[in-house]
């Protein structure tokens, strides 16, 4: 999937996102066999390099990949709408769940990460159901995925995926597509698995040494529900309940942790995904994303899915969380440029145990690489040196992912000028348009037999 040239790309600006924060005027990078083998000077680069083609990128800049820790695929954008996150579930996606089918799931997946990497991202974790059909749109659009089976091993939620369908999935898609994607054990929430359910996703995790990943802790109600049924908080109680004795373990959510459970994720080594757009929209609460930066937990971003954002755009995601870090601890420093910058990039690889190959502009990573326009209204004025250095603070609170220009994964151009080349993109909207009406409609009809929705935990507890 790589291109094989050796090839350099310059612009006006590098962002390394290294242990510096080093910034390149007038930088290049080297992309030999799909990985960075130099960075540096254009001239520099160019003179070391004579054989090699440069590719100039005006008025760009270069920065690593975004990764978006916490998304899911679907179709139902815009028509989930004004309901808290219990109530959301029960009325629109669950009985969604109950009735979707395989083609509608792929089809979400196809231009769910066609508008992902158009705007930036190259990396993302998909909570989905149906997904060898993710797999291989992340295998046509380029992305690297880590995919996480929506899974409920509970008789109640027996319309989601199961564990059986999450260990298939692991023997057959671990590492493919040029070991682009990945798949974790997932479980949709504590409470959508028994004890025999959530004793086999443990163990699942442990024998294919791989990640696992819930919500948990999105909304206040949860964390009466856990005390009810178990006398401590959430976090507590998942680590009785061995979930972070999993090789590597990442927390959607985490609105309502106390400083206990702050510092037994710190302790444990757990990661987060933090979603402040869809901890907006849903009225779940702010999470308190500074003071777990304090304590040292890897706390990458995520979108959440296209219903309760309702986009993918992960530039608007770092400006949400910066202005939500400020907002909560009324400090208007909280939560600055770099740190924002440093979640949807290094820190979000790290949340996924992948930073010694993504998240920064470094010999020997990968060559995930975006580039973004610099010659736009929202970038002006541009300082990308001196005393007025301001080039963090427009790609947080100012640039959007429409301004890429270039996502390139694996050394391999996935989306030029731009424009996706691995994928019609038309084409992938014009079938969404044809199957969703048919969703739509099913999951009327089951709305329509059962006029409360679905069953949610709290009243089968």
């Amino acid at each position: 999937m790589s291109e094989t040239r050796d090839h350099i790309i310059a612009a006006d600006f590098v962002l390394t996102m290294d242990a510096n924060d080093r910034v390149i005027t007038d930088g290049a990078v080297l992309v030999r066999d799909g990985r960075i083998a130099a960075v540096g000077k254009r001239e520099a680069l160019s003179a070391s390099e004579p054989a090699v083609d440069v590719r100039r990128l005006k008025s760009c800049l270069i920065m690593p990949g975004l990764v978006n820790c916490h998304m899911h695929s679907g179709l139902l954008r815009g028509t989930a709408e004004h309901l808290p996150v219990w109530d959301w579930l029960r009325l629109h996606i669950n009985p969604m769940h109950r009735v979707l089918e395989p083609g509608e799931a792929e089809a979400a997946s196809w231009l769910c990460y066609a508008e992902s990497v158009l705007s930036g991202t190259t990396t993302l974790v998909d909570m989905w159901r149906f997904m060898d059909g993710s797999a291989r749109a992340a295998s046509g659009i380029g992305n690297r995925l880590v995919a996480v089976p929506y899974v409920g091993a509970h008789p109640d939620y027996d319309y989601f995926e199961t564990l059986d369908d999450n260990e298939r999935m692991i023997e057959m898609w671990q590492g493919k597509a040029d070991g682009r994607i990945t798949v974790w054990v997932g479980l949709e929430h504590p409470f959508y698995a028994d004890e025999a359910g959530r004793r086999r996703a443990v163990e699942m995790a442990r024998r294919f040494t791989t990640g696992f990943h819930t919500h948990c802790s999105e909304a206040s109600i949860e964390v009466a529900e856990f005390e009810k049924r178990y006398g401590k908080r959430p976090m507590f109680v998942l680590d009785d309940l061995g979930f972070f004795e999993t090789p590597r373990a990442m927390i959607a959510h985490a609105v309502w942790l106390d400083e206990a459970e702050i510092a037994l994720l710190a302790r444990r080594g757990i990661s987060v995904a933090h979603n402040p757009v869809s901890n907006m929209k849903l009225a779940s609460g702010i999470a308190p994303a500074e003071a777990m930066l304090k304590a040292g937990i890897a706390v990458g971003l995520g979108t959440d899915g296209e219903k309760e954002n309702n986009n993918l755009d992960m530039f608007e995601e770092m400006k949400a969380a910066s202005l939500l870090g400020k907002l909560k601890s009324l400090d208007a420093a909280a939560l600055d440029s770099w740190t924002a910058l440093k979640m949807a990039t290094i820190m979000g690889a790290r949340a996924l145990g992948l930073d010694r190959e993504i998240g920064s502009v470094e010999v020997g990573k990968k060559a995930d690489l975006i580039a973004v326009r610099t010659d736009t209204p929202r970038m002006t004025p541009l300082f990308g040196e001196g005393p007025y250095f301001n080039l963090q603070h427009n790609l947080v609170h100012a640039v959007r992912g429409g301004d890429v220009a270039l996502t390139m994964i694996d050394g391999r151009t996935v989306v030029e000028d731009g424009r996706l080349k691995t994928a019609d993109v038309q084409a992938l909207i014009e079938h969404v348009h044809e199957v969703a009406p048919g969703l739509f409609a099913r999951r009327a009809a089951w709305l329509a037999e059962h006029v409360h929705g679905s069953v949610q935990w709290t009243g089968a507890a």
